[in-house]
């Protein structure tokens, strides 16, 4: 039986409304608990085995099973249910609505619609009695908008033999590798002094300036072109800064954070080398000149390995649904994908399309949504069967 726009569009409102901002990006948002809760007793209520798993306390994996028929492989359905922040559209975020082919909200398309596909899939699944060869495992973890402790929860504590993530793409898009990426802060030091002694002070705004203009001439000169194959254009782009004190004194420190990618091949070590040596050139106009580097996360890029079976289920799926074959891709941005690829579990990516995302009126394409939960349903019963 196929599951119907409305079912999609009611599901997936349902889950927006419900904030689940992850507290280590905003440390006021309300995290994961209250979306896994309606989800684990939505999908309770499907006939799925269901468990919610503490990662810290509050914020729970959400994990549903759905037990073959007969023995084989724990397939895993993996979504996240946080949310970054909203306060560039508090009056709206939290209250979805459909204008055409697309809802708008919070996390509709990162990555409720994903968690709502996979929800709609396993009871489609459940409801028609597919006999399975193995096991799928559906976890809607938290913090991915974080450090992705939830999926690191998840491969240590779960036996798990493929994975299939579920992230804002395109279909017929499978997705098989992608960027790492690095947060960094940048601190830049200077001598306080009053504004009427610049002979005794050293404006380390200045200074950080000099960093973020040659960071800029990084940026356009190496990455933008030089783009990989696949994964394109190396992410690069200043975050947050913060400095000074008052305005009658110089300031003595300034912290820019970034976020910076890598590509198969680099590690995040690469990218500090070309940090390093920015601020040695630096120092040749400005001796004074004193930074420091401090890596806050560190991500590696995903690359897919033993994809054979997952993709050829995935294309006889997007063939049957679709009408077209899949369509192999990289992506410039980090998933969890790669956490679950490196601890061994064979990994692939596919998700509906949307835009937006991490910035007012996200919007998820609902008819994509709804081939979505048609495709993962296909796809799960080619590899299981």
């Amino acid at each position: 039986m196929t599951t119907s726009r409305e079912e999609v569009v009611s599901l997936l409102d349902q889950l927006v409304r419900i904030e689940s901002v992850t507290p280590w990006l905003i440390p006021d948002g309300s995290g994961e608990r209250n979306v896994a809760q309606f989800m684990a007793t939505w999908l309770e209520a499907a006939g799925l085995e269901v468990l919610l798993d503490d990662v810290t306390p509050g914020r729970p994996n959400m994990l549903a099973r759905l037990r073959g028929s007969q023995p084989g492989p724990t397939l895993c359905i993996n979504a996240h249910s946080d949310t970054v922040g909203y306060a560039n559209w508090a009056d709206r975020a939290l209250n979805p609505w459909v204008d055409g082919d697309r809802m708008y909200g919070l996390g509709v398309v990162d990555d409720k619609a994903s968690c709502a596909a996979a929800m709609l899939a396993l009871r489609d699944l459940v409801r028609d009695k597919v006999p399975l060869k193995g096991d799928v495992l559906l976890a809607c973890v938290i913090d991915e908008e974080g450090t992705s402790i939830g999926t690191e929860h998840l491969v240590k504590n779960h036996s798990i033999d493929a994975a299939i993530v579920i992230e804002p793409a395109a279909l017929p898009i499978v997705v098989t590798e992608h960027q790492g990426f690095g947060w960094i802060d940048i601190t830049v030091f200077g001598k306080a002094s009053h504004g009427s002694t610049p002979d005794e002070g050293i404006d380390a705004i200045v200074h950080m300036a000099e960093v973020i203009r040659a960071l800029h001439q990084l940026d356009e000169r190496e990455w933008k072109n030089n783009p990989d194959p696949l994964n394109g254009r190396t992410v690069f782009h200043t975050g947050t800064i913060h400095g000074g004190t008052d305005y009658a004194t110089y300031p003595s420190q300034v912290v820019l954070g970034i976020e910076i990618g890598t590509q198969p091949g680099e590690t995040l070590a690469n990218r500090v080398s070309e940090i390093e040596a920015i601020f040695v050139e630096i120092r040749k106009e400005f001796p004074d000149f004193k930074a420091e580097i401090d890596v806050k996360v560190d991500r590696d890029p995903f690359v897919g390995a033993g994809l054979d079976d997952l993709l050829a289920a995935f294309d006889s799926a997007s063939r049957e649904v679709l009408g077209k074959p899949a369509d192999q891709q990289g992506l410039n941005a980090w998933t969890d994908a790669a956490l679950l690829q490196s601890a061994g579990i064979p990994t692939i990516l596919i998700g509906p399309l949307g835009g937006n995302l991490h910035s007012p009126y996200e919007w998820a394409d609902i008819p994509e949504v709804v081939q979505t939960v048609d495709l993962l349903k296909s796809t799960i019963v080619n590899f299981l069967r």
